[in-house]
């Protein structure tokens, strides 16, 4: 069963920061773009980054950049978005996303697989 599972969401203060965890099975991260999403109740999806197979990463969304990091660890399988100085405003359920290829894409759309999603809220 091809799947992505995301984790390492939760509760912080703001200020605060968190490492979400993105981990593929039943196929290889090896040559596939790995892109992180984000969607706040009421709002439209937001594309935060992208990373590709080789560690290019595609320019972080104005409301992140500086303060978020994409990473990736091929021979795990796995893909890591860090979060610093997290702001209330960071409050959302987090994706991610695989587009198999070398190339990342700006379209949610193009996405094939998705994980559920992990919740991070950032309160006081």
């Amino acid at each position: 069963q091809l799947q992505l599972v995301e984790s390492g969401g939760g509760l912080v203060q703001p200020g605060g920061s968190l490492r979400l965890s993105c981990v593929a099975s039943g196929f290889s991260i090896y040559r596939t773009a790995i892109g992180w999403f984000r969607q706040a109740p009421g709002k439209e999806r937001e594309r935060i980054s992208c990373i590709t197979h080789n560690n290019g990463i595609t320019p972080y969304a104005d409301s992140v950049k500086g303060r978020f990091t994409l990473s990736r660890e091929n021979a795990k399988n796995t893909a890591y978005l860090e979060m610093n100085n997290l702001k209330p405003e960071d409050t959302a359920v987090y994706y991610c996303a695989a587009l198999r290829g070398i190339y990342c894409s700006a379209d949610w759309s193009s996405y094939e697989y998705w994980g559920r999603g992990t919740q991070v809220t950032v309160s006081s």
